[in-house]
């Protein structure tokens, strides 16, 4: 297998490139821990042609580098609101906000958040410089994109990309969660909504913690969810073709992928490598992001 090549520097508002030598891999699972509404399998046999994919999700900095560049406001910003995890609200005013779900009543509208203040008015970016942007719409993203000569990966893309040469793995490092007890990825500690385990926050953590992949890219599980460039579809696997897959089909939802810090076994467990997820594209919230993708050999310009 060729080993894949890493462009640009570490950190900074420039773009961590890895190019990837592309192939046949098996997408998907079978497993019953799979969400069968969520269309996780059949597993299939599925070729995709070389291509790049960021080392990171996009960062802070590289996002701020796009809206000094275009002006760019994002969609929770002309909303004037995204939604925020309520334990990540200080609490005098988490009780003046009214939730909007009783599905998900830790999901709270929060005036004032967006990429710049993750956590509504009173929080900033300064000191997280390096975590990756989140309170991007689908839409946020694909500007970003298109400023940075890049595009959204496809499902498939960033399946490949994620599994790092491991075949048919739970995880992007292996079958065990933690192996040796070594925590592998920033997901949800301790009793999910309510009890973070003590020393840990559910929050984003600069977006090279943790070891990377075998093909070098940091957080494909845990952190962000990571936008991708297909409409989300339950038969994603028994619809598309086996060669560079894509769902073009609208179906009103974006594709997400990788979970978030706020996944737990009882309750989101979608930090494994073939889970899916979803939301409507002009949706944002504290724990939504992406990561860019390219065609090998196309011009990238360097933000």
């Amino acid at each position: 297998m060729a080993v894949p090549v890493v462009h640009g520097p570490v950190g900074g508002a420039r773009i961590d490139w890895v190019d990837l030598p592309g192939g046949r891999f098996t997408m998907g699972t079978d497993s019953a821990e799979g969400f069968a509404e969520d269309g996780e399998g059949p597993a299939r046999a599925v070729e995709v042609a070389p291509f790049a994919i960021g080392r990171t999700a996009v960062t802070n900095a590289q996002f701020r580098a796009f809206v000094r560049a275009t002006s760019y406001i994002t969609e929770a910003e002309q909303a004037g609101s995204s939604f925020v995890f309520y334990l990540q609200v200080e609490p005098q005013r988490r009780a003046a906000i009214r939730q909007v779900s009783r599905e998900l009543p830790w999901w709270l509208p929060v005036e004032g958040a967006c990429w710049q203040r993750p956590a509504g008015p009173d929080s900033w970016i300064h000191d997280r410089l390096d975590h990756p942007v989140v309170h991007v719409s689908w839409h946020d993203a694909a500007a970003y994109c298109a400023w940075a000569g890049a595009q959204l990966p496809t499902e498939a893309q960033w399946e490949f990309a994620a599994r790092g040469g491991l075949e048919e793995k739970r995880y992007a490092w292996g079958d065990e969660l933690a192996p040796g007890g070594r925590e592998q990825c920033n997901i949800w500690q301790g009793e999910f909504p309510s009890r973070p385990a003590e020393g840990w926050w559910p929050e984003t953590v600069p977006a090279t913690d943790f070891e990377p992949n075998g093909w070098g890219l940091h957080q494909v599980a845990g952190n962000a969810w990571e936008w991708c460039a297909d409409w989300f579809s339950p038969d994603y696997h028994r619809a598309t073709a086996a060669v560079d897959p894509l769902q073009q089909r609208p179906t009103g939802r974006r594709s997400l992928r990788g979970g978030s810090f706020l996944c737990h076994e009882s309750y989101c467990n979608r930090y494994r490598v073939a889970a899916r997820g979803s939301n409507t594209p002009g949706s944002s919230a504290s724990n939504i992001g992406f990561r860019v993708a390219a065609p090998v050999g196309a011009r990238r310009p360097q933000a």
